[in-house]
């Protein structure tokens, strides 16, 4: 990877689901529930799962984010991610790697709350200069889908 004197792109967001942090975290530790969750991710294979030896639960995956271009044009983008889940309902930390020099650490925490869990993600994404601006909005964009989507399925 090219030496990337950029800052990284950080942000963080949050929304509070009607649900317990246990079953949140079932949720977001399954990989496949990322299809949707996220509005790009429209596939995920090569699941591979184990432990590390702090006991923490492991998961290496390939997910599918597709763009669409102009018309019936698409890309399909395959990433690899690499989840680190710490029973029993937190902190999930998902490492991405992406073509283009494209990395991104998810942080999630969850907080028991009377109204159910409060979800906390902090992201800090690293791009080459030319991607940076592109990389920046996909990623608040999804990660405001995903808080608004994951507020919807936890409502269910």
């Amino acid at each position: 990877m090219p030496e990337d004197r950029n800052p990284p792109i950080t942000f963080e967001t949050s929304c509070t689901v009607a649900a317990p942090p246990e079953a949140v975290y079932q949720h977001l530790t399954d990989p496949r529930s990322y299809i949707g969750l996220s509005p790009l991710i429209v596939a995920v294979d090569d699941v591979r799962t184990g432990h590390d030896a702090e006991g923490r639960g492991v998961t290496d995956y390939v997910a599918v984010e597709r763009f669409r271009l102009v018309g019936p044009l698409r890309w399909d983008n395959r990433i690899r991610v690499r989840m680190v889940s710490t029973p029993p309902h937190g902190p999930l930390v998902s490492e991405v790697r992406s073509p283009g020099w494209v990395t991104l650490r998810a942080v999630v925490e969850l907080t028991p709350m009377p109204e159910g869990t409060r979800v906390d993600e902090r992201v800090t994404a690293h791009a080459p200069a030319p991607l940076r601006r592109f990389v920046a909005g996909q990623a608040r964009q999804v990660a405001a889908y995903r808080a608004a989507e994951l507020t919807r399925r936890m409502a269910a």
